[in-house]
């Protein structure tokens, strides 16, 4: 009776974690939403963050390692342009047939980590900052590169969830389309949050 009742148990415990159909790869309306809802918050967070600064605070670093709000304004538009080349590169990728197990939890463990800026990383190279773009140029480019992120949001038919690609950290590992999507508002959130902690440094100019 017991080996039966454990066999039962094991039987249980595994058909929960493995549904007898396929998940539906494509969003789902509440994710759909819930992209675009945080691509407009975001994006409304960021400006508001920056557009009444002088230049000299747009300018100034709190000491010589930390980046100024003028070089986190750039590395939130270049980390745009990576992460949005991530999802095309998934896309045009052939669907990965283990998605879900690849993918599983990830999603909830982007949205617990980005935005509250959970652990610290290094920026790849190629979104460090370097100072080569004027401020009117990222704010303007800012606001080109987030209406494309927006609108595919919006309009993609794609079912996102089966094509994958790599993250260069280990921690993420793969992640599908929709999980490269959403990570750009919420590294978006991340950064903003940054901002503020650059306004909050004692020494920060005033106007």
């Amino acid at each position: 009776m017991k080996i039966l009742t454990l066999t039962l148990g094991l039987a249980v415990a595994f058909s929960a974690k493995s549904p007898l159909r396929a998940a539906d790869p494509s969003m789902t309306q509440q994710e759909r939403d819930q992209v675009i809802q945080l691509l407009k918050d975001s994006q409304a967070e960021f400006v508001q963050a920056v557009s009444s600064l002088s230049d000299e605070q747009w300018k100034w670093k709190p000491n010589p390692t930390r980046w100024s709000v003028g070089e986190v304004s750039e590395h939130i538009l270049l980390a745009e342009g990576m992460l949005f080349a991530k999802v095309q590169e998934a896309i045009a990728s052939p669907p990965n047939p283990d998605w879900e197990m690849k993918t599983s939890g990830k999603t909830e463990f982007i949205l617990k980590v980005m935005a509250p800026r959970l652990g610290k990383a290094q920026a790849p190279e190629p979104i460090v900052p370097r100072g080569n773009l004027t401020r009117e140029e990222i704010m303007t480019r800012f606001a080109q590169v987030r209406a494309n992120t927006l609108q595919f949001a919006q309009d993609t038919k794609i079912p996102l969830k089966e094509y994958t690609a790599e993250h260069p950290f280990p921690v993420f590992g793969t992640l599908n389309a929709y999980q490269w999507l959403i990570y750009i508002p919420l590294h978006n959130q991340r950064h903003d949050k940054q901002i503020e902690e650059v306004k909050a440094t004692p020494g920060f100019p005033g106007k």
